[in-house]
């Protein structure tokens, strides 16, 4: 059988083509793809003016005084000016080097780190109690961030020119979380994006950006499929995590019923927690759907499961992170796609503090843009030198390893982004690369320099060995024992702790068959032998759930599968199944799973009654029309 046509599905329906969105996209994306391939063939020269077109904004800022930009700019050449930049301005190995100047814009002082106060802050994690306010300007968020949405936006109909035709599902940060003293707002990049989406567009969301706004993450993500699934004809989802796509599949396999009535009645369950306003607000985008109700029931009867391969067969285009640990959790889910129709795109090397680039096919890497960022990198193997050697984006080899430091338009000044990238081909003569892991993923007690992905090939190797399955794991260092924890939840939720013990013996035989330093470490007992725990079942989801009640928004929620992280590793020692069996858990354990199964069952009680409510409704209706 030939490749089917990605616009027809089997029954022959066939998206319309958007000639109107499709022309404006490429008035305005394609001008700014002319202007990357122009760039990306002159990297020194882009490199050169961006810095100085940095350093000439701020010259007059307070740390544009503090360190010489004036000084800098007086360079007559590119390897003058990047190496006068090197020496006036420090590297800022943490956030924390530029907190105090943030500080001083939050509370209204202007002109700080760059001309002015910023139009927004993003918010994110960082290495103290206290997050991170990234400072976004308005130069930042319309001439950088927004122009290369443009292109983002734009290389979407290069692929599948119908894209837009159908509706669009995406999961972003909430636009406004809450404002600085001096009354900016701070909150998600993603999300002022998507409020600023030309109308054009946003016409095909399938929810409100209010969606976002509810705060139990089960009912927002039972709002999100419940408002997406009344639609056959979703054709680009695009989430910047994976295990987010997880949850939403987890949401359609537990309430597949409960969602079906939903539709067919075009109403949303009062058994999650959704307020009045935003109920509200959700009626315009809700009317009742008995055909698709009975097409959804028709797939569950003879699938036995709802597939997004089947109930969204013309969906075209899916992005998402596919680099790094994120592959973990891309391989629960890509049998559950029609890969033949739809087009799977990284959505490349983005972070709060700055995007990167992103990918322009389908592969893995990254295509950057040295017109709107200045980077420099450190090569792997002098990531603990203390005379590191700085080089410039057009002098990365192929294949070579590297620790990103950045410069953008919004203060962020030689910032380590403590990331490990891997540099791939070239797009023009400027090299695309992709993260491999956080540098924070490359754990060293005593020497050994383990590395994620390392332990994520042991844990893997240890599985063909001993037939024994994984669900999810984690590794921790623990300093102070010397020593490894290994966190598994399996499979087989039968398998006693003996049985896990020795599975963390064969990880441990592995990673010093892949890492000799470790190995060296292990045999001169520098490194003693590593402790294995079984976790409860669901552990990703318990995890990541108290993490987002914590504050921590979904898009920025980047796991690491092997740390140093003592707070994380507390986090997980409450969902440990303890060696004395299944019902020998701590009291406090006992005690909220207890409460958990009585409000589930009251939720149960509940949801029985308002089903049996509809049915009474539904043979009332029936028996009126006859």
């Amino acid at each position: 059988m030939g490749k089917r046509k990605p616009y027809v599905d089997a029954q022959g329906n066939k998206l319309p083509y958007p000639w109107l969105i499709n022309f404006a996209l490429w008035l305005v994306g394609g001008s700014q793809r002319v202007r990357l391939n122009f760039w990306s063939k002159h990297p020194k020269h882009a490199a050169e003016k961006t810095l100085r077109d940095i350093l000439s904004i701020s010259r007059d800022t307070v740390y544009g005084k503090e360190h010489h930009f004036d000084d800098i700019l007086k360079a007559t050449n590119a390897e003058d000016l990047f190496r006068l930049y090197r020496e006036y301005v420090p590297v800022n190995d943490s956030f924390e080097n530029l907190r105090p100047y943030v500080e001083r814009h939050k509370h209204g002082e202007e002109n700080v780190l760059f001309p002015g106060k910023p139009d927004m802050y993003a918010t994110t994690s960082g290495t103290t109690a206290e997050p991170k306010w990234v400072p976004m300007t308005h130069k930042y968020i319309k001439d950088v961030y927004g122009k290369m949405t443009h292109v983002w936006i734009w290389n979407f109909i290069t692929h599948r020119s119908r894209i837009f035709g159908g509706h669009i599902l995406q999961t972003v940060g909430k636009e406004c979380e809450g404002y600085a003293p001096d009354g900016t707002l701070f909150g998600s990049v993603s999300g002022v994006l998507v409020r600023d989406v030309p109308a054009i567009i946003k016409k095909h969301y399938t929810q409100p950006p209010s969606v976002v706004s509810i705060a139990d993450y089960n009912a927002r993500n039972y709002t999100l499929v419940r408002l997406a699934l009344q639609w056959r004809d979703v054709t680009l989802w695009a989430t910047a995590n994976p295990s987010t796509i997880l949850e939403l599949l987890r949401v359609v396999d537990e309430h597949a019923d409960l969602l079906i009535d939903d539709i067919e009645h075009g109403t949303l369950t009062n058994d999650f927690d959704v307020s009045p306003y935003i109920r509200e607000e959700l009626e315009a985008y809700m009317s009742p759907k008995p055909e698709r109700a009975a097409e959804l029931r028709k797939i569950l009867a003879e699938k036995g499961r709802l597939d997004p391969r089947d109930f969204w067969p013309q969906l075209q285009y899916m992005s998402t992170w596919k680099c790094g640990n994120t592959k973990i959790y891309m391989e629960k889910y890509m049998d559950r796609f029609d890969w033949e129709q739809t087009f799977y795109q990284e959505l490349g090397y983005i972070a709060t503090e700055c995007r990167f680039g992103f990918s322009l096919d389908d592969s893995n890497e990254s295509v950057m843009f040295p017109h709107f960022h200045y980077y420099e990198f450190v090569e792997e193997s002098e990531l603990d030198s203390p005379n590191k050697h700085f080089l410039q984006l057009y002098e990365l080899e192929q294949g070579k390893r590297y620790c990103a430091y950045v410069t953008t338009y919004s203060g962020i000044f030689r910032y380590n982004m403590n990331d490990l990238i891997e540099v791939g081909g070239k797009f023009y003569n400027t090299p695309t690369i992709h993260m491999v892991s956080k540098i924070n993923g490359i754990v060293s007690m005593t020497g050994e320099k383990l590395y994620e992905p390392q332990f994520i090939e042991a844990v893997h190797e240890a599985e063909k060995e001993t037939d024994i399955k994984t669900k999810f794991f984690v590794g921790f260092a623990d300093i102070k024992e010397s020593r490894y924890h290994f966190y598994f939840e399996f499979a087989d939720e039968g398998i006693d702790q003996k049985e896990a013990d020795n599975f963390g013996k064969v990880v441990d035989k592995k990673l010093q068959a892949i890492n000799i330093e470790y190995e060296s470490k292990r045999q001169s007992f520098r490194l003693h032998d590593p402790q294995t725990h079984i976790l409860l079942s669901n552990a990703y989801a318990r995890f990541k759930t108290a993490c987002l009640k914590d504050g921590l928004r979904d898009g920025q929620f980047k796991f690491n599968l092997l740390m140093q992280d003592e707070k994380r590793q507390k986090k997980f020692s409450l969902i440990e199944r303890l060696a004395e069996g299944y019902n020998n858990w701590t009291d406090r354990i006992m005690e909220q799973a207890n409460e958990m199964d009585d409000r589930m069952r009251e939720r149960q009680k509940a949801r029985d009654q308002r089903r049996k409510e509809r049915e009474i409704k539904r043979e009332a209706r029936k028996a009126k029309k006859k």
